[in-house]
């Protein structure tokens, strides 16, 4: 019997454009679905996995996780989902199930997570992907599916944490793009006296439509300094070199930072770059540096609800499939306000 093949769009070694590839429909295992993909957010992410910078990719890789898309078949077992449901897929795509945090519910930190990834085997810059059916969300009725798409890994990156330590808090969202107009948007409906903190001044008004209570241009020493001690949690959505020190002295006693994305913060041998002042900053002004990574399912469909409840969409610009190697270098170049969503015919 000759197995049906699956359309997608593949990088075949590290760093390299992503070609036309097929592959044989994989088999369902019990608890899995296969989704037909409608539509699929281009995240910085996938850039990482392009170019491997973490080590943990496979080639040839199909990425894509920022999935939405309809059931088509189901394995064994799976009875929360039924045949057209218009589902959402983000990162993680399965658990191992068995770890201690699985069991407590806490699937995004599975011990085996590097395994656990939506383009395993193959992701979704495709016309189709195969999930645990635990990990494919229904979508709220009249969320658009672009939106929904973005949310699947945005949201869930900036939801959690600010639910978690920000709600009502003085709050600033350092890094205004794709993860930070989502934060800007959740921190406003959670209470927070939100400021929007960028190196790109131009992006002001943009961030106060999105929800911004004030602006703060973090390369301005005089601004940094009238904004001391003036927060108490900084999500930092930003992938770019940033003034660790006076971003610290931003923070009042016993402030957080909350680490949302593959922010360049180094505090390895030597410290951070500023020589030893952040480092005591840390101790003196008894301040935390956290990482959030992901959402359990549970988080992820809380979020899904709390935007749909309070409005809350990203800035979307579609484009077809076939375009993806377009796509990710207009991401590459920062020319994307705020996501870019692929989809299928």
């Amino acid at each position: 019997m000759v197995r049906p093949t699956v359309r997608a769009y593949a990088a075949r070694a590290a760093g390299s454009p992503l070609e036309p590839f097929t592959y044989d429909e994989p088999d369902l295992g019990a608890g899995e679905v296969r989704v037909a993909v409608t539509h699929c957010g281009l995240c910085f992410t996938d850039v990482h996995a392009i170019d491997d910078d973490f080590g943990v990719f496979s080639f040839p890789l199909v990425p894509g996780h920022e999935v939405v898309g309809r059931v088509t078949e189901m394995g064994a077992g799976v009875s929360a989902l039924a045949v057209g449901d218009v589902v959402g897929i983000g990162w993680q795509g399965r658990s191992c199930g068995g770890c201690e945090w699985c069991r407590e519910g806490d699937d995004h930190l599975c011990r085996a997570i590097a395994e656990c990834g939506t383009w395993t085997p193959y992701g979704g810059f495709s016309a189709a992907v195969v999930v645990d059916g635990r990990f494919a969300h229904p979508i709220p009725p009249g969320m658009t599916s672009e939106s929904a798409a973005v949310l699947m890994c945005a949201g869930t990156a900036v939801y959690p944490p600010l639910r978690r330590w920000a709600e009502g808090r003085r709050v600033g969202v350092v890094g205004i793009g794709g993860l930070g107009h989502l934060a800007i948007q959740f921190a406003h409906a959670l209470g927070g006296d939100v400021t929007a903190i960028s190196t790109s001044p131009e992006k002001e008004e943009e961030a106060r439509r999105l929800g911004a209570d004030h602006f703060l241009v973090s390369t301005d020493p005089a601004a940094m300094s009238r904004a001391e001690f003036g927060f108490d949690v900084l999500l930092c959505t930003a992938h770019g070199d940033l003034d660790w020190a006076a971003l610290l002295m931003s923070l009042t006693k016993n402030g957080r930072v909350v680490l949302a994305a593959f922010s360049p913060l180094d505090l390895g041998v030597g410290g951070i770059p500023g020589s030893s002042g952040p480092l005591v900053d840390l101790v003196v002004h008894q301040l935390s540096i956290t990482g959030s990574f992901l959402g359990s399912p549970a988080d992820v469909r809380e979020m899904l609800a709390f935007a749909q409840e309070h409005e809350i969409a990203p800035w979307v610009e579609t484009m077809p499939m076939e375009r993806v190697n377009e796509a990710i270098e207009r991401l590459r170049s920062g020319r994307v306000r705020y996501r870019i969503v692929l989809t299928n015919e």
